[in-house]
């Protein structure tokens, strides 16, 4: 990744421009750099998919003005000054969120809302296991979860990362090396009734076996770089499911959606229930180690690019 000169983008008619003073780095950033990701732009592209800043622009009829402040989710070319992103993906922050925090939102809380929420059912009182705890998913997860009544249990690499996730609010950590063993532990033999896993890999099946009877694991990613199998006779012991989390090919099909997602963020955010932990902010000169500090799985919380410095 090289940092260079590009033409101001041209909105058009329909869409809102967007001067970015911070931008989000999201694991997939790292998969398009590679070619991995299940959307390939031919290079050079510029990546980015998720920023915090001002209007510049907008359509006529919008209710977005120029310098409202607005966290946006342009899919692509958010590692730049100016970003044209189509209307509905562009989301007017409160007055407590300052747009550090809100390039920290669009991708990780707009993906764990849909996860919770719609594709786990998630209830009150409910056990949820968070893998790769540390991380932004991980964080945001962990977040929520207690914002919608449930007892959280983070899992983690590391002692130190276990920290991180239990600032953000989870009620305890464990150590990915035995997970399931220690989770077993401290449900009493129960289990969990959800495991939300952005990590994928060689701790799927101990995860399977870590849900209580009619349990829910929901698959969001593969960080951990080893895309996992079941035998779906695991399946019918307790009555368990694996359920699929691809938020942003459900969201942009349906217009409407992530702003009705938002609206549903936007109580928590103002109430500081949802508060993204910022792990380092690099400017742009330096977003290729950004980047590249989520592909190796050395960032914690989440990793931001400085478009105003």
């Amino acid at each position: 990744m090289v940092v260079q000169e590009v033409a101001d983008p041209e909105p058009g008619a329909d869409q809102v421009l967007v001067e970015v003073h911070h931008a989000g780095v999201a694991f997939p950033d790292a998969l398009q750099t590679r070619g991995l990701y299940q959307y390939r732009p031919d290079p050079p592209f510029t990546p980015g998919s998720e920023v915090a800043g001002v209007v510049r622009s907008a359509p006529d009829g919008s209710d977005l003005a120029p310098g409202t402040r607005v966290a946006a989710f342009p899919g692509l070319g958010g590692f730049a000054e100016l970003v044209a992103c189509a209307p509905e993906a562009v989301f007017a922050l409160p007055d407590e969120v300052s747009t550090e925090v809100g390039a920290a939102l669009p991708m990780n809380y707009l993906t764990v809302e849909f996860a919770l929420s719609q594709r786990g059912r998630l209830e009150s009182g409910e056990t949820v296991l968070v893998h790769g705890a540390a991380g932004g998913i991980g964080t945001a997860t962990i977040q929520l979860a207690k914002a919608l009544g449930a007892r959280v249990v983070a899992v983690t690499s590391t002692e130190d990362k276990a920290e991180v996730a239990l600032d953000a609010g989870a009620d305890e950590a464990v150590l990915a090396d035995g997970f399931k063993d220690a989770v077993l532990e401290r449900t009493d033999g129960r289990g969990v009734d959800m495991v939300v896993d952005p990590v994928g890999g060689d701790r799927f099946t101990d995860s399977l076996r870590s849900l209580a009877p009619e349990g829910r694991l929901l698959v969001i990613g593969f960080t951990g770089g080893e895309i996992p199998t079941v035998k779906v006779n695991r399946l019918l012991l307790n009555n368990i499911a694996v359920v699929g989390v691809g938020w942003g090919a459900f969201a942009l099909g349906r217009p409407g959606f992530a702003q009705s997602q938002w609206e549903r963020l936007v109580p928590h955010l103002r109430s500081g229930q949802l508060a993204p932990p910022i792990g380092a902010v690099h400017p742009l000169d330096d977003v290729a180690e950004a980047v590249a500090s989520l592909e190796e799985r050395r960032a914690t919380g989440k990793v931001l690019v400085d478009l105003t410095v």
